[in-house]
């Protein structure tokens, strides 16, 4: 991780504005420093990014895009450290690392909310609104897969794990709420862990070909559908509630006033669970840019 950090900092200082979104002035008296607006290794976290970063360039704020950086090993300690400024979190994923598993995370959003806010006080980090958008870690088999150990929930995966490759990104080893959590609430214990992507296309392509059984995508993923593989369902509540939340340091609150967050927020309350699916359809198997996709919700949307 350490090595990724380096490597991740490395590309902030070579990320540049994008062009596309508009060219309006900056606003008056706004600083000349940009507002470097990051995101994680996985393409639905590079589509909220866009967002946030195209809505703020479009009103003449000064953007720099960091995209695709790392996981929150990665993301997290550049933001506290002023490396990058906004962030869009996943509300109860968030809460657990930035308290080290400490926090006591249960399905009710506003106390979880205020925890996380409490959290990144002294981080120098305040999470704006919490969208009604929420995204969680799902535990996905093939549809033969199901239909051979008779699948449908994630406790059904007890008596036959120990038989099966499980495959999710390389942090899951240590993640409260990837392969600790399905052994400490599910009692899960898997033949072999393959490190693989974040829900991305190396998970898809292993549950395909058989190299995994078992793997982790992300309960928004286009691909579930498209690819017939069969979202276990969570029956013993594993997963946090994990909405979408912009977080964005405080130093930027201050240096930009609240348009910042006027402009964030509008975009946050019009994003649906619903909407990023179909968001990540345009961009993971129609294979449309980020960028274009972005824009063009936003103007639909009269945001822009």
């Amino acid at each position: 991780m350490r090595k990724a950090l380096v490597a991740a900092l490395a590309l902030l200082a070579s990320a540049a504005c994008s062009p596309g979104a508009g060219t309006a002035k900056a606003p008056a008296g706004a600083p000349r420093g940009a507002i470097i607006v990051a995101s994680f290794d996985f393409a639905e976290s590079e589509l909220l990014s866009e967002l946030y970063a195209t809505v703020l360039q479009y009103h003449g704020y000064p953007v720099r895009r960091a995209f695709n950086l790392g996981p929150r090993e990665v993301i997290e300690p550049a933001l506290q450290q002023g490396r990058v400024d906004i962030v869009p979190e996943y509300l109860g994923s968030a809460l657990s690392f930035v308290t080290l598993g400490k926090a006591d995370v249960d399905a009710r959003r506003a106390y979880l909310f205020r925890q996380l806010t409490h959290a990144f006080k002294k981080k120098g980090v305040d999470p704006l609104a919490l969208a009604p958008a929420q995204d969680e870690n799902g535990i996905v088999v093939s549809e033969a897969t199901a239909a051979r150990y008779n699948l449908r929930k994630v406790s059904d995966l007890k008596p036959v794990a120990s038989k099966l490759v499980f495959g999710g990104p390389a942090e899951c080893e240590s993640r409260p709420f990837c392969l600790p959590g399905l052994e400490r609430t599910y009692g899960l214990h898997f033949k072999k862990f393959e490190a693989l992507d974040a829900g991305g296309p190396v998970t898809v392509s292993s549950l395909q070909s058989g190299l995994v059984d078992v793997g982790l995508l992300f309960t928004t993923d286009p691909n579930i559908v498209s690819n017939g593989f069969v979202l276990l369902r969570d029956d013993r509540g594993l997963q946090p509630p994990d909405n979408v939340v912009p977080v964005v340091s405080r130093k930027v609150l201050k240096e930009h006033g609240g348009g910042v967050v006027r402009l964030i927020d509008e975009v946050t309350r019009k994003l649906s669970t619903d909407t990023l699916r179909r968001l990540n359809v345009k961009v993971q198997v129609n294979g449309r840019s980020a960028s274009r996709v972005a824009l063009q919700w936003l103007k639909g949307r009269g945001i822009i």
